[in-house]
């Protein structure tokens, strides 16, 4: 039987390791969470640490990993605001990702989905579930502080534009920003790539971009994107960002 190679942290986030084998590469975060695991993915204890297996089919931030993603992914003890958290499966690898010490603010609309996210709060501590429309950042500002990162998975046509909103309010100026860009979504007036060239071309006015990563056959019509802010982004209307002093910028 052959021996199963050694797991490689990644130096982007030492909570991020890989396991490489001449034919593919796979992908495991360190887990805050608690059993049972989610769908079937692979929990192990390594040295102490409880890792559990990324699915790239399932998580479109593992996609991206998968196909050779060059951009920022979160780190240990930051604080990010999810976009369209859904049930919560990549939220709960972005929370593995951010460690004990940082929190993920989950943003759902859909009731049905809010409920099995909140079963994933019991496991994961630092999953922060809010019921809310991610149109409308002001309704949870008084929870979410300024974060050090955005990730938005929604699947609508004016998703960039919900994106926008979202981080002129709550990002900080060395923030990140990751997109999941569904462009089926997006109308059919256009192709994906169309899409694609539409989005990078306003999401370029207000943030410097990495190289986008299309994301099948795991998930088609997909793309990834991401970058850091330019000073752009917060030339935005008065009292578009959170105040000074209020609840929500000192929370953790």
């Amino acid at each position: 039987m052959r021996r199963p190679s050694p797991l490689q942290p990644s130096e982007r986030n030492p909570r991020l390791v890989e396991q490489r084998s001449p034919e593919r590469t796979v992908w495991f975060t360190e887990t805050v969470g608690h059993e049972p695991p989610v769908a079937r993915e692979r929990w192990f204890l390594r040295g102490g640490r409880t890792y559990r297996s990324w699915d790239p089919s399932r998580s479109k931030l593992a996609g991206a990993l998968v196909h050779d993603w060059r951009g920022d992914v979160p780190e240990p003890g930051e604080r990010w605001l999810y976009l369209g958290a859904a049930t919560g499966t990549t939220v709960s690898h972005v929370a593995d990702l951010l460690g004990p010490e940082g929190r993920v603010y989950s943003i759902e609309v859909s009731l049905r989905a809010f409920g099995r996210l909140l079963s994933f709060a019991e496991r994961w501590p630092n999953v922060l579930p809010i019921l809310a429309d991610a149109r409308r950042p002001e309704q949870y500002a008084a929870f979410v502080p300024l974060v050090d990162g955005i990730y938005t998975d929604i699947a609508q046509a004016d998703q960039v534009e919900i994106a926008l909103a979202n981080a002129r309010r709550y990002l900080r100026g060395s923030g990140k920003f990751l997109l999941a860009l569904k462009t089926s979504s997006m109308g059919r007036e256009a192709s994906a790539v169309e899409h694609l060239r539409a989005a990078t071309e306003v999401l370029g006015r207000s943030f410097d971009l990495d190289r986008a990563v299309h994301l099948a056959p795991q998930h088609r019509a997909h793309y990834f994107l991401g970058g850091r802010p330019r000073r752009s982004l917060f030339d935005a209307p008065k009292g578009a960002r959170s105040p000074a002093g209020s609840p929500a910028r000192r929370s953790r």
